[in-house]
């Protein structure tokens, strides 16, 4: 990790975006102390193939279908929720 002072780290920013994006943290400090820290951005989580998407859903698809019915429609158990009925 690479500590550089305010005025040297405005006039190296470019050079310091680079050796950040090479994976080194960069700390500026004003008189000695850390005020801030430059850090590469974690990289985004990998996609799902399409064979891995397929199996997800395959997976929600057996576990929807194995929950049991509701006995009642959905549009009466609001109706009830909504109008007190104790059911």
């Amino acid at each position: 990790m690479a500590n550089y002072g305010v005025a040297e780290a405005k006039n190296k920013f470019t050079h310091l975006l680079e050796r950040v994006e090479d994976g080194e943290r960069v700390v500026i400090t004003r008189h000695g102390k850390p005020v801030a820290e430059l850090r590469p951005v974690p990289s985004p989580r990998p996609r799902l193939t399409e064979a891995e998407r397929q199996a997800w859903y395959d997976e929600f698809i057996k576990r929807r279908d194995a929950r049991p019915a509701a006995s009642i429609p959905a549009v009466e158990l609001v109706r009830a929720m909504r109008d007190g009925d104790p059911e």
